[in-house]
């Protein structure tokens, strides 16, 4: 049953918080006169500031900042004779694990005293669920390492995440996939509000890009990912990277279905 799953090497086991992963960053992506203009322009907003500047990831050129050119759609397509399941599986193993070694270069920017809360937008701090099933503010890094925690655990056990060919996917799978997409994408949103800077400044903001695009384009594919959902009643705080993902829409790397 899990045969491409295994093939993929979806058999290792994920790895926690990397410190400075080498990552094979293009020496293009953010350097050059116009990235110090628009790093000298950023305004960031003031905590508790409600009239913050433009996002950096919403200015020129780093948000047109990326390695990949053309539709995300052939990317995320399930390829033929692959089960769904296992697309689903060794494809969140993969965003897990980039996204960790992404952590792992901005976790040294990201700490208790600049992060207070898991904060994705003005006026938006997203929650922890304690084992009395109550919702806690935590700082940003206990929030995001107890999230890579509890997924790197899940891609880990075998019964909820199988390897072996006599194991079959559990029927709570489905449910549990959209759970794990729900918290890494919170963390992506974290990063963008609050890591960016750090990620221009090492010249990877066109891997981080991809990246998430893809990670956005595979959602809404398959069903994981929810704009209306993500972005929350209208008038009410929502997450900055919602302007990213509708402004990549209207420039054609993400294609509309992804705003449904």
């Amino acid at each position: 049953m899990s045969s491409f799953f295994r093939s993929m090497g979806r058999a290792s086991r994920p790895k926690k918080s990397p410190t400075h992963p080498s990552l094979p960053f293009s020496s293009g992506s953010g350097s050059g006169s116009g990235s110090d203009a628009a790093l000298a322009a950023y305004a960031p907003a003031s905590p508790g500031s409600s009239t913050p500047g433009k996002a950096l990831y919403m200015c020129n050129p780093f948000i047109r900042s990326a390695l990949i050119k053309g539709s995300f759609k052939t990317i995320v397509a399930l390829p033929k004779y692959v089960d769904e399941r296992e697309w689903l599986a060794v494809n969140l193993f993969d965003f897990f694990n980039n996204l960790n070694q992404f952590y792992g270069v901005v976790t040294e920017f990201c700490t208790l005293q600049n992060n207070p809360t898991m904060s994705a937008g003005v006026g938006l701090d997203y929650t922890w669920i304690d084992q009395n099933r109550k919702q806690v503010k935590l700082p940003a890094p206990q929030y995001i390492d107890y999230v890579m925690t509890w997924v790197g655990g899940l891609l880990s056990d075998e019964a909820t995440f199988p390897t072996k060919a006599s194991r079959e996917f559990p029927p709570t799978f489905s449910t549990t996939s959209k759970h794990i997409y729900k918290q890494l994408l919170r963390v992506y949103a974290h990063i963008y509000h609050a890591q960016f800077a750090a990620l221009v400044h090492l010249c990877c903001e066109g891997h981080f890009n991809s990246l998430f695009a893809h990670f956005i384009a595979f959602g809404a594919e398959f069903g994981l990912f929810s704009f209306r959902e993500f972005k929350g009643p209208q008038g009410a705080p929502y997450p900055g990277v919602c302007d990213l993902i509708e402004k990549w829409v209207e420039m054609g790397v993400l294609g509309d279905e992804v705003l449904r």
